[in-house]
């Protein structure tokens, strides 16, 4: 059977593809619009060549969804190489230029070449959903996280005392912060009537003492600091942002908790301890849930990350080290697992305390019970049963 390889540059309104035979000779080699009309077009120019076709890309997200969309529902073969792997393959072929055109061929010589690429399929809805989710509560934790340091500095700016004595991470000091923000403005409110304020505001519990620890604060300094009212009205707009983003981030979780509940090895993955909703529907939007692309626990552990890969030369042997290539994600699922399942799970306490007494530091001991975790959740979905701390006895054939 004649068969053909095709690379795909991946970009946002254009795509360049290169389609070599067995002998790495160019088929073809063109730019074409990331538009549905073009790339169908592209696909039936593609199969006329050769019977069967092998599609690579560099890209699996954003500018490529289309395209990968086009050629899974037409069943075909799609492999994915990191544009890092690209770059690195690029050193050993001719030239030093860089073009889309000539990375195009590198992505279809290496798919060519190589038998460990990812195969992607076509997910299903419910995965495909959460993964936007997942990627979405990321970008706004990441804009809260900003927002809440911006915060921070402006209020030090303005009373060091004041940024010591409220936690701005919790509703009822950033309601306060959209009203006062200087200690001058706080002191000429007085405490009762702070107090009533915040109450009125929506703050229920602990506003009598919100109120109390604030009005301290701003009592300790009467100096009035140079920008102080730009800087008040900066904070204003932070708070305000803050409350915005709590409640966007409130709104994903409600979403993330309904499709993650939705899915079928739900009940599985949160029987195991120190996995709960947000960390299970990471771990389905990183392996999409389908065990049978990981044979085994060990695959699944290289793919997160936790199965160490030796750099011996030379006399120096046994030199492990964490693989360069893993999926983050599914790294940050188990590692954190493991850090919560260390504190309120007794086997995880005993088993961490047990690899710090064999002279393990800190993250090698977590790393370890991280490694472990991913041998118990592979067999749980293997065997489609939950957590039990006494595992069931096998019965007799």
């Amino acid at each position: 059977m004649q068969r053909v390889w095709a690379g795909v540059d991946i970009g946002k309104t254009h795509h360049h593809a290169v389609v070599i035979d067995s002998e790495g000779k160019r088929l073809l080699s063109r730019r074409v619009a990331n538009d549905e009309g073009a790339l169908t077009a592209l696909f039936a120019e593609v199969t006329a060549l050769a019977e069967e076709a092998v599609w690579a890309v560099d890209i699996m997200t954003g500018g490529a969804a289309l395209l990968l969309a086009v050629l899974l529902d037409h069943g075909q073969q799609v492999r994915y190489i990191s544009s890092t792997m690209v770059n690195r393959a690029a050193d050993g072929y001719r030239g030093a230029g860089k073009t889309d055109a000539k990375d195009a061929a590198i992505i279809a010589d290496q798919a060519r070449m190589r038998q460990d690429l990812t195969v992607l399929r076509p997910g299903p809805e419910l995965i495909a959903e959460l993964r936007m989710l997942v990627a979405r509560r990321q970008d706004l934790v990441a804009d809260r996280t900003r927002a809440v340091n911006r915060l921070r500095d402006q209020l030090l700016a303005i009373c060091p005392a004041l940024e010591r004595a409220l936690e701005v991470t919790n509703k009822g000091p950033l309601i306060l912060l959209t009203g006062y923000q200087t200690p001058a403005a706080i002191c000429a409110v007085g405490q009762d009537r702070l107090e009533e304020w915040l109450r009125a505001a929506g703050v229920r519990r602990g506003a009598s003492e919100l109120a109390a620890r604030v009005f301290q604060a701003a009592s300790s300094q009467t100096v009035t600091v140079p920008g102080e009212q730009m800087a008040a009205l900066l904070v204003a707009q932070l708070a305000t942002e803050l409350i915005r983003l709590n409640a966007l981030i409130d709104d994903v979780d409600a979403l993330i908790a309904d499709r993650f509940g939705r899915h079928e090895l739900a009940e599985i993955i949160v029987s195991m301890p120190g996995i709960g909703v947000l960390l299970g529907a990471e771990f389905l939007a990183a392996t999409g849930g389908d065990m049978t692309a990981f044979a085994s626990p060990d695959r699944l552990a290289g793919y997160a990350g936790l199965a160490p890969v030796p750099r011996d030369s030379g006399r120096i042997s046994g030199n492990l080290h964490r693989p360069r290539r893993y999926n983050r994600a599914l790294n940050r699922v188990f590692y954190t697992s493991a850090l919560i399942s260390v504190r309120w799970h007794s086997d995880s306490q005993a088993f961490y305390e047990r690899k710090r007494a064999e002279g393990k530091l800190h993250t090698q001991a977590v790393l370890a019970l991280a490694r472990r975790r991913v041998n118990v959740l592979w067999a749980l979905i293997r065997d489609r049963r939950c957590y039990e701390a006494t595992p069931p006895l096998p019965q007799a054939a």
